[in-house]
């Protein structure tokens, strides 16, 4: 009976498992703020959908804002859009060197930088407009998200690399020291057992020849 009821719940495991690869996953992750000059760039923009079986029309705008100055404000200048299911370059400052990075299911609404310059340094503000369909209604949803981007001459240190080879440095320093410790632990046992065993011999040469040939026969009654 109980063996039974573990190949039961093992079934189910596998098909909760099974399920839950089947089912696409959404992951909200932040952009990457820091480009390289005349590499490409993406400028990642998720916007989860909490209820996949609820359809939805999806609207897209990306806009771009220059570094501000002292005293002025910055200009906002509308450079990408989706609509009607499909992407849509806009004229400006970027045109010709966007293109769309997004997902299939409109999650993912990326877009991607082609040969980035200085000029590039500043804000860029995702919009995503979702319009839900109902019965009798139609609500939408406003996400809105922003990416300041800054363009270096070279690739910074990546410090999550960094931090592994600290850790892999670390970590060789604890097994060699442990290393040494089980060593010395182990010679030390080695050697008092020798002591033991020559102390033993010892002890047993110090005892007269007599008795090693005749030992003591047992006491009867």
């Amino acid at each position: 009976m109980v063996t039974q009821t573990s190949v039961h719940l093992q079934t189910l495991v596998l098909l909760i498992f099974f399920v839950c690869l089947s089912q696409p996953v959404c992951v909200d992750v932040p952009s990457e703020t820091e480009a390289v000059l005349g590499k490409s760039m993406r400028l990642t923009c998720i916007s989860c959908m909490k209820r996949e079986e609820i359809k939805a029309k999806t609207f897209v705008d990306w806009f771009y804002m220059p570094e501000k100055e002292k005293d002025i404000p910055p200009n906002r200048t509308h450079i990408y859009e989706y609509k009607n299911n499909k992407p849509v370059e806009l004229d400006g400052p970027f045109k010709g060197r966007l293109t769309w990075n997004g997902s299939q299911d409109l999650q993912d609404v990326s877009i991607e930088i082609i040969n980035v310059t200085y000029n590039d340094t500043g804000v860029f503000e995702c919009n995503v407009l979702r319009k839900f369909e109902f019965d009798f209604f139609t609500p939408s949803v406003l996400v809105t998200k922003e990416i300041k981007l800054k363009v270096n001459a070279e690739a910074s240190p990546d410090v999550t690399a960094i931090y592994s080879e600290i850790m892999m440095y670390v970590l060789l320093v604890f097994l060699t020291f442990w290393l040494l410790v089980e060593m010395v632990y182990c010679y030390r046992k080695i050697s008092k057992s020798d002591e033991q065993a020559q102390d033993t011999a010892t002890n047993y040469l110090a005892i007269p020849s007599e008795q090693k040939a005749n030992p003591d026969a047992p006491v009867t009654e």
